[in-house]
């Protein structure tokens, strides 16, 4: 069944042009950036079978993903574990969207955005939709070529690391990550923020002192 249109209809009947779905991936892994992404679609123009991109095969994301960059007024937007650390998961995710509609070419002059919080920082006016990447086609194509970008980026370094399967997993605290993690300690690309990895760094000093 085909997303409507009336979250974007709607902001329209409220004078906007301008409209940027907006969504992350990457809060719950316990390595890897969180990313987010910004989609501006053309009524007309929108690709069909948009959904919630964990509902979706890896190989719809893609074909679907390649549609909405051809399409589309697209950005993404990727916040490191350095940047999340320091900030904490949801503040990074919540940078993440706001750079993501920064870099929009033309700017958004108003954002849906998945769940029920909006960014502080947000640039323009918004509304948090909940569940929206399955309700909203906006959110759905930022959701299917944010977590297309993301999966990418850990296959990419499981190239450098691939003893904790991020190609599979993606990040996420897989019982063969954790695993991984017990036995061959923690990356740079691990968040130490998150309880495996300090605690694990923890251990490690403990055990030196």
């Amino acid at each position: 069944m085909e997303l409507g249109f009336e979250f974007e209809q709607y902001a329209y009947a409220r004078g906007a042009r301008h409209i940027a779905g907006v969504d992350e991936v990457g809060r719950g892994p316990l390595a890897g950036p969180v990313t987010a992404a910004a989609v501006v679609l053309t009524q007309g123009a929108i690709p069909e079978g948009l959904n919630d991109s964990k509902k979706l095969s890896a190989a719809r994301r893609e074909m679907l993903a390649r549609e909405i960059m051809a399409r589309a007024d697209w950005a993404i937007a990727h916040v490191w574990v350095e940047e999340i650390d320091r900030l904490n998961i949801l503040r990074a995710s919540h940078v993440a969207m706001c750079r993501a509609l920064g870099a929009l070419r033309a700017p958004a002059d108003f954002a849906l955005v998945d769940g029920n919080l909006i960014p502080a920082d947000l640039p323009c006016a918004g509304e948090a939709i909940i569940k929206g990447d399955g309700r909203c086609p906006s959110i759905a194509a930022a959701s299917i070529i944010a977590k297309v970008a993301r999966d990418k980026i850990m296959v990419d370094l499981a190239q450098q690391f691939p003893a904790y399967g991020w190609d599979r997993n993606a990040g996420y605290p897989t019982a063969a990550h954790l695993k991984a993690l017990s036995s061959y300690g923690v990356t740079p690309y691990h968040r130490r923020s998150f309880r495996p990895a300090h605690n694990i760094l923890c251990r490690d000093i403990s055990a030196s002192d």
